[in-house]
Parts: C-alpha cells; sequence; structure tokens
C-alpha cells in the first residue's frame, strides 16, 4: 500500500480523519509511525497529499490531512476484457487500477462461463480490488466498470460509438499485426478469454474496425497479456 486511500465517510471532523479498518492495520504493522509521522494519504476521486499522525492506538489512528496534488494521469484507453474466472479477475482488476486504466467493460464471449455472472461477489470483488490497485499505484481516481452480459448487442449498439475516433485493436495472435509502438493516443482494445474469442467474435470486432494485433510467439495467459499489451501501447 503505497497511499492510504480515503473516502468522505472517514472524516470525523474539519480536515481530520479516523481509521480502524484495514488500513489502520496496515499503517500499525508496515509504516509503524509515531506522533508527529506523515503518511502518503489520497481522497477517492480527489487529490492527493499528507496525513500527520494525531493520535494512536491499538485500535485506531487519527490524521490530520493536507490534499494538495492532483492524482497521476489516466491511460487515454478504453478496455474491453472478456469477463476472467473469478481468481484471475481479481488480480486483473488490481492490475487495470494500478497501470491507469479508468474505462473498463468486462463483456461476455462464447468461451466466458456462464457461472462467471452469477457470482454474489463480483460487484463488490470489483471494488475492492480496484482500491487495492489504485493503492498500490498512489492514485485516487477509481475506474469505471461496465458489465456487459451479452456480446452481440453491446458489439452492435454500442461499441461503434465507443470506438470512434479511437485506435481499435483486438490482441489476437492469429492473422495479426505487431503490437504498434508506444503512443499516448486513445485506444480502444478488445482482449479475449483463456482460449480467445472464437472466429465470429474476431469477425464482429472487425466489423467495428478493429485490428488483430500480436506480442509475439508466445500465447499469454489473460493476466499477462493485460500488463504486457499495456506496457506496449502506452508510455506508463
Amino acid at each position: 500500500m503505497n497511499l492510504i486511500l480515503l473516502t468522505e465517510d472517514d472524516l470525523i471532523a474539519e480536515g481530520q480523519v479516523k481509521l480502524d479498518d484495514r488500513r489502520f492495520q496496515h499503517i500499525k504493522t508496515i509504516h509503524k509511525p509515531e506522533i508527529g509521522s506523515q503518511l502518503k494519504i489520497g481522497m477517492l476521486n480527489g487529490l492527493i497529499g499528507k496525513g500527520t499522525v494525531l493520535e494512536l492506538s491499538d485500535s485506531a489512528i487519527r490524521l490530520q490531512i493536507t490534499l494538495d496534488q492532483t492524482p497521476p494521469h489516466p491511460l487515454p484507453l478504453t478496455l474491453l476484457l472478456a469477463l476472467p474466472r473469478p481468481k484471475m479477475l481479481k488480480r486483473i482488476l488490481q492490475t487495470v487500477a494500478s497501470m491507469g486504466v479508468k474505462e473498463l467493460y468486462l463483456i461476455n464471449s462464447y468461451r466466458v462461463d456462464k457461472s462467471y455472472w452469477g457470482s454474489p461477489i463480483l460487484e463488490k470483488q470489483i471494488i475492492e480490488n480496484l482500491q487495492l490497485g489504485l493503492e498500490q499505484a498512489g492514485d485516487t481516481v477509481m475506474p469505471n466498470v461496465h458489465l456487459r452480459k451479452r456480446f452481440k448487442p453491446f458489439i452492435e449498439d454500442e461499441l461503434p460509438s465507443l470506438a470512434q475516433g479511437t485506435r481499435a485493436l483486438i490482441a489476437h495472435p492469429y492473422n495479426a499485426t505487431p503490437c504498434p509502438q508506444s503512443a499516448a493516443i486513445k485506444t480502444t482494445l478488445a482482449i479475449g478469454p483463456e482460449g480467445g474469442f472464437i472466429p465470429y467474435e474476431v469477425e464482429k470486432l472487425n466489423d467495428c474496425g478493429f485490428n488483430a494485433i500480436h506480442i509475439g510467439e508466445r500465447i499469454l495467459r489473460v493476466e499477462n497479456a493485460v500488463p504486457a499489451l499495456l506496457s506496449r501501447l502506452f508510455p506508463v
């Protein structure tokens, strides 16, 4: 945790917060602060700054906060990701949040197990793991996550306007061109499930102006392909 991420609910007075949850446990065991110590903090969807320790006990910490810095610049990216299995999704969410993705569409695909959409912890898991990614990267701006359970209506009705005017790419190792050079330009990137998009899905994406790209001969798992592609496409 390289940044203590706060919310408005943590405020107990003007410019003061009190923490008694997992963030407090992390501060206590890892940072081991004393009265007067300063910690890097940030307000969710707001500014970054410093928290000065005013009070410390076995159960809570009270900080005086000063917020005066803007968060890191986001990636100019809309990421379309076929919904991964739950364990992999947790890691991917942390990765995309830490790398600056702010628009994420979790979409359906033929090879996505339908049970993934029925997971009772899906939405809770999304928020928790995005927060962990922000804390790791020292960012405060929560990514927008959109769930799209039907592939064809999303591709036909929403995607054309989303991708318009952007560099539209599919991570697909077959009949593909090498990944383009790093550039800070608006991009829409589609990444399929384990096993990839089926030909019909690739064709539908092609119809929306998407071009297939690869990053080499090796076929990577989705959780490894995501950071590899983002680091190739953008100067992160």
